[in-house]
């Protein structure tokens, strides 16, 4: 214990710096403030002291409900209640045919009947647990990303090194493939020293935003990716790189995205609330109409438990049991479509949300546009224009000189030739086998050099030091000497045209530098401007002997095409209301002019910078965010203010991302899209969709299932409610009438079983209409029953309601009923049923216009239960069930054309609404 509250004591003088603090400090000063010998490492008591305080160095996530006890709360259902209730009261009724029939039923609520395919089964399955874990798979994998070890100093008879958990403060060593410029990464908190041991050289890097020339860069914000690339020079053969670990686990910087990722909870689905809604109404609707035929029952004299279980076969009837599993399945049929175009959907609720997308903030570069990057014109700062030929990075392709086409190799013009060795040497790409390895940017730079022939020029040159690019500084840089030669040491700088600018105070005129005057820079800003314009991204080159007195060389544009098929898809999603909006960090002029070449916002544009982001307030963001459709010069920190501001303004936000710190925004985002190829582990697994080949138009597709599948699912709830409300009705009716019951209790679940079955669930995989996608996006607070849907369910009722009751009153003898009466209303109502699935198909189209065979699952279905409904009746044992006999054919023959009126009457209220109120289609409205 003496010793416990000694280490205690000692460690209060430790503590955990955050890197916005330790990335200003001096390497020394870091060591002083965390009690660490650079050279030595830690003490064995320093390692127990700091563990026992800071812990290890990894997220503690809170223990997870159980299984089992997430599959008991799905009983917390009232559907479920309800019908288990319904099997008990049963079987206290001595009533086990009835019992076996409701716990069947309940069955299929949960999943356990294996009547429907391989797929519908696993969906049932996600049903029991639709959390689907992928709040902790989000956390394994940044788990992932922080290796839990590494090597550490440790004082021990001497410095060494061996391997040791991290603790809160300590020196580590990395050693990346020798001779490589491959990166490495390299967790945020460290503060980086790399040199060769050999010549005593160190060079010190701060966390991703370069270094000054003494060695040390002041950082007012760590690196937004939270990982710091180190790009060795070839020329180390063996890099050594050393680092102050400043914070572990949740104090560190992938803790922070870990605290916000636990802090933000995925938003429920429109559909899943709609859900909410109706089966909370529809249950209470079913237990008033139960509770009003018990008391009318009671007050006429009859028997209380007679009427309690025809009241129980009622609650059955009436209730939508059925309404989960073709929720489920049609769900997962939407989720296996999307898969075979390259769409990967994890959550099932979120392929219906897509039909609620009314805007979609979408990267530019990769998702818009093909990330294939490809220079095609150069400007110098003495005035030479030049055109570039080919594309790809396979070197094929010429530079011509402009008005002349004469084609350039190597330094045939200086000043051309100048700028491109400057874009060939401050490059980390590497072109092999016509690909790159590195940054497309990069690549279109070295592609360039080939087609100039000056693609080797690198190798002539030592790299000393290198800046690396930030999106803070916008701007990269290395230092570099000439091999074999005493020269004094020369600086290469690529970036944006209003940082570069800045560190120059001279311009090249063919090989001379001359001194950069204001009238110069103006005719340089207006030149960059008008290649922006252009759709071309521009990039300003500089050299020098150090930096603040670099020459300027000139301007590259690069093209990056926009994908096939990305212009169409964003006029058709304009058109069904959906607004597409570009979140970009490249310039104005170059945002602006992509944003007309594939047509968004039809053309009427408004920007906004990330600067203007920050200044605005947060109402005042969420009113002006809705009308601004490019966000230019931004950073991942811009798209959380993006999503909550439009959010806040109503909007249903689909949002793509494909970096470590994009989580927390693919989370927050109702619908979360990640990059397949680009996207990062961290990225894929907090977002709800993945497009594999990072394809926007696969958007397009997505939401057009969304949009189907929710108009399936009310197809189902027409056709259930319309079931049900029948069977209400013909009850309530005979009840309140004092007539006999027309249905039995076995009849009224034969219904129940045979239309919440294979008909009604056949609804719910009704392929996709073509005319879908031009329909508008649903509104969130719209509710499944719409006030034409409900319309259309009590017109169907009433139509099943007087059929039957007219079948009931022509069979009805005065001596009584008989089961000639009860066989020929019972068949007269499935026979209703079934013709009534046959309209519920499409709530706008005609039976010829969609196809008759279109569905063939529906065919064999209603096929299926037609058959079953014979068997009840013919034959002996089903006949003793469910009191039923012989029916002659001419009675199927009046019984099929009697029930067809349903189809005929709501098929006659399309054609009229088709020709009265033709469809309008949706308009941008954000």
């Amino acid at each position: 214990e003496e010793c416990e509250l000694k280490i205690v004591e000692q460690e209060k003088e430790v503590a955990v710096l955050p890197p916005k603090e330790a990335c200003k400090c001096h390497k020394e000063d870091l060591a002083r403030a965390l009690n660490v010998d650079l050279q030595a490492g830690l003490s064995e008591l320093s390692v127990l002291q700091r563990r026992l305080k800071h812990g290890w160095n990894e997220f503690s996530v809170e223990n997870t409900e159980p299984i089992w006890k997430k599959y008991l709360d799905q009983f917390k259902n009232p559907l479920i209640l309800l019908l288990l209730a319904s099997a008990l009261v049963s079987v206290v009724t001595k009533e086990y045919e009835d019992a076996a029939s409701i716990t069947m039923v309940g069955k299929r609520q949960r999943g356990l009947c294996c009547d429907l395919t391989f797929c519908c089964n696993l969906a049932l399955f996600s049903l029991l647990l639709p959390k689907e874990y992928r709040s902790e798979k989000s956390l394994e994998e940044l788990n992932k990303l922080v290796p839990p070890e590494c090597n550490c100093a440790k004082r021990q008879e001497g410095p060494r090194k061996i391997p040791l958990p991290i603790p809160a403060a300590s020196c580590m060593s990395l050693s990346p493939q020798a001779g490589k410029t491959s990166p490495v990464n390299i967790f945020c908190c460290f503060r980086v020293v790399f040199g060769p041991q050999e010549t005593g050289t160190k060079q010190h890097l701060s966390t991703g935003a370069g270094v000054e020339q003494d060695g040390v860069k002041v950082l007012s914000n760590p690196n937004q990716s939270g990982i710091l690339w180190v790009f060795p020079p070839p020329s180390l053969l063996f890099p050594f790189f050393q680092g102050v670990v400043i914070g572990t686990g949740e104090n560190s910087q992938f803790g922070e995205v870990f605290k916000m990722m636990q802090a933000e909870e995925t938003p429920k689905t429109p559909l899943q609330k709609s859900m909410d809604r109706l089966g909370k109404q529809l249950t209470l609707f079913s237990f008033g109409i139960i509770g009003l035929i018990m008391l009318i029952g009671w007050l006429q004299g009859k028997r209380l438990l007679s009427m309690f279980t025809i009241g129980v076969s009622l609650a059955v009837a009436a209730i939508p049991e059925g309404l989960p599993i073709v929720v489920t399945v049609t769900l997962v049929l939407g989720v296996l479509r999307m898969a075979k175009k390259k769409v990967i959907v994890k959550k099932l609720p979120i392929v219906e949300t897509l039909g609620c997308c009314n805007v979609i903030c979408s990267d530019k570069t990769g998702t818009l546009t093909a990330n294939e990057m490809t220079v095609t014109r150069l400007v110098t700062s003495d005035g030479c224009q030049a055109e570039v030929s080919g594309v790809g990075y396979n070197g094929e392709g010429n530079v011509y000189l402009l008005p002349s086409k004469e084609i350039l190799k190597e330094f045939s013009n200086v000043s051309i030739g100048k700028l491109v060795e400057a874009g060939c040497v401050v490059n980390n790409a590497v072109i092999r086998k016509n690909s790159v390895i590195g940054q497309p940017t990069e690549g279109a730079l070295i592609a360039l050099a080939m087609k100039m022939e000056l693609a080797d020029i690198k190798d002539i040159y030592v790299r000393k030091k290198e800046i690396p690019f930030s999106s803070e500084q916008k701007w990269m840089a290395v230092k570099c000497t000439l091999k074999n030669q005493d020269q004094e040491d020369i600086y290469f700088m690529k970036g944006a045209f209003e940082e570069v600018i800045q560190h120059c105070t001279l311009y090249n005129s063919g090989g001379i530098s001359l001194s950069l005057t204001p009238q110069q820079k103006a005719l340089y800003q207006q030149e960059e401007k008008r290649m922006g314009s252009s759709g071309l991204r521009v990039l300003a080159l500089a050299s020098g002997p150090e930096l603040g007195k670099l020459t300027f060389l000139g301007l590259v544009g690069i093209i990056d095409p926009p994908r096939a098929g990305v212009r169409e898809a964003v006029q058709v999603l304009f058109e069904s209301g959906v607004a597409v909006k570009m979140v970009t960090g490249d310039a104005l002029e170059t945002a602006v002019a992509i944003g007309q070449n594939i047509g968004l916002c039809n053309g009427k544009l408004k920007a906004m910078s990330g600067e203007e982001l920050d200044q605005l307030a947060e109402a005042e963001l969420s009113s002006t965010v809705q009308n601004v459709s490019i966000f230019f010069r931004t950073s991942p920190k811009h798209k959380l203010k993006i999503i909550k501001a439009l959010q806040r303004a109503g909007a249903v936000v689909s949002m793509t991302g494909d970096g470590v710190n994009d989580a927390v925004a693919l989370k927050s985002a109702d619908i979360g899209i990640a990059m397949g190829q680009a996207g990062t582990d961290v990225s894929k697994e907090a977002a709800n969709m993945i497009l594999v080949d990072d394809d926007f138009s696969k958007v397009m597709n997505a939401i057009e299932e969304g949009k189907g599948i929710f108009y399936n699912i009310k197809n189902f709830v027409r056709f259930q409610l319309s079931t049900s409300i029948s069977a209400l009705s013909l009850i309530t009716l005979s009840t309140v009438l004092n007539l006999p019951n027309p249905l039995n209790a076995m009849q009224i679940l034969w219904i129940n079983i045979i239309m919440d079955g294979p008909p009604a669930q056949s609804l719910g995989v009704e392929p996709v209409d073509r005319d879908t996608i031009k329909q508008p996006p649903r509104c969130i607070t719209d509710t499944i029953l719409s006030k034409s849907l409900i319309l259309k369910i009590f017109m169907s009722a009433l139509i099943i309601i007087s059929g039957t009751l007219f079948v009931f009153w022509k069979e009805n003898p005065k001596g009584g009923i008989t089961p000639r009466t009860t066989t020929m209303t019972f068949t007269c109502f499935v026979f209703f049923d079934l013709f009534n699935a046959l309209t519920c198909r499409s709530q706008t189209k005609l039976i010829f216009e969609i196809g008759f065979f279109r569905n063939r699952m529906f065919l064999y279905s209603v096929l299926g239960s037609f058959l079953g409904q014979l068997a009840v009746i013919y034959i002996p044992p089903l006949q003793k069930i469910f009191q039923t006999e012989n029916l002659g054919v001419l009675d199927l023959l009046f019984l099929t054309g009697l029930a067809s009126s349903v189809f005929v009457v709501s098929e006659l209220v399309k054609l009229c609404e088709k020709r009265c109120c033709p469809p309008k289609h949706a308009r941008g409205r954000h």
